[in-house]
């Protein structure tokens, strides 16, 4: 039997090859295996917790947008839409809101990393945020969420608030509690400039990630000053540990190659880094080169993005406007 999945990205612009190797690439696979019905968001109105330049915004949804398309999310066989478009998000939210408890909210570890030290700066938005997520998640009945490590503790909230709201009005199983899809392999790509820190579009240097919108000497030129180190490679992988920039980039190579990370040290034992780097660069041109080409070409028929959106908002809106409306009845409504 088919899974239900949800997920969704931020519209941030510039995304990288860690948002396609720990993301994106899922989304499609998990879309081309059989009976999954999948709904991929563009989460806007997570974006609006942090300060947001209108402009640049709406130019990130379309840029998201189109990155999704150009991977291979196909608007006929997923859901796309961006969350703004379809108002029982923010419904949802409130109802859930009134279920959730300030000592859930409190224990979110990444509102702590992301408000710091000065909190009583951060918004409200920041700190409710995940409540927002677990209607995102609860109001398309989705059976199972691909998470990354940093989000599980959230999709853990969306499952208590579901079974609160559940036991609290008398509603076995209407809200379903969901499942994570965790990545076992190569979820977190590292900088190339370090391996200790994730590839991010706010590090100051582009040489430290490879843009999905790069060109083919970009990409070329950025794996081959990647940081490495100067022991050989081997196909003993128990220091692998002590070499996170190599792993990091052994890592790519495997999840762009779909092979273990034993086979790949196998195929380069023995080898020099100028070998390896070279196969490397090979391998993300021919992934990423396409995926690239057609994100330029979509952004410049941004009428065909917003179509994919609005299509894909009325038919999000359909599923998820019941589910509201069933809530309210259940709440008194």
């Amino acid at each position: 039997m088919g899974k239900k999945i949800f997920s969704g990205v931020q519209p941030t612009g510039n995304l990288h090859l860690g948002n396609y190797i720990g993301a994106i690439k899922n989304f499609v696979d998990l879309q081309n295996q059989k009976g999954n019905e999948c709904v991929y968001c563009v989460v806007d109105l997570h974006a609006i917790t942090t300060k947001q330049d209108p402009k640049i915004l709406k130019s990130n949804i379309r840029e998201t947008t189109a990155a999704f398309l150009a991977s291979g999310i196909d608007p006929k066989k997923s859901i796309i839409f961006n969350q703004s478009l379809v108002p029982s998000h923010s419904e949802g939210s409130w109802m859930l809101g009134c279920i959730a408890r300030m000592g859930w909210l409190n224990r979110m570890t990444q509102f702590k990393e992301k408000a710091g030290k000065d909190k009583e700066k951060a918004s409200v938005g920041l700190y409710i945020y995940p409540v927002l997520m677990a209607a995102d998640i609860l109001l398309y009945d989705a059976t199972h969420v691909p998470v990354g490590e940093d989000q599980k503790q959230h999709l853990e909230l969306s499952r208590d608030i579901a079974q609160k709201f559940n036991l609290d009005f008398n509603a076995p199983d209407f809200l379903r509690a969901p499942e994570p899809l965790i990545q076992k392999n190569f979820s977190r790509i590292m900088s190339l400039k370090d391996g200790k820190n994730k590839m991010s579009k706010s590090d100051p240097s582009d040489l430290s990630r490879i843009n999905l919108t790069d060109s083919k000497d970009q990409i070329v030129n950025k794996i081959k000053k990647a940081k490495t180190d100067n022991d050989p490679l081997s196909d003993d992988d128990k220091n692998l540990s002590d070499r996170p920039e190599v792993e990091n980039l052994l890592g790519i190579y495997s999840s762009l190659n779909d092979q273990s990370l034993q086979n790949s040290l196998n195929e380069f034992s023995g080898k020099n880094f100028s070998e390896f780097k070279k196969k490397l660069a090979e391998i993300v041109v021919e992934k990423i080169s396409p995926i690239s080409i057609e994100i330029n070409k979509l952004q410049k028929d941004s009428n065909y993005i917003d179509i994919v959106l609005k299509e894909g908002g009325e038919r999000a809106n359909k599923i998820a406007s019941k589910k509201v409306s069933e809530m309210k009845k259940i709440v008194g409504f």
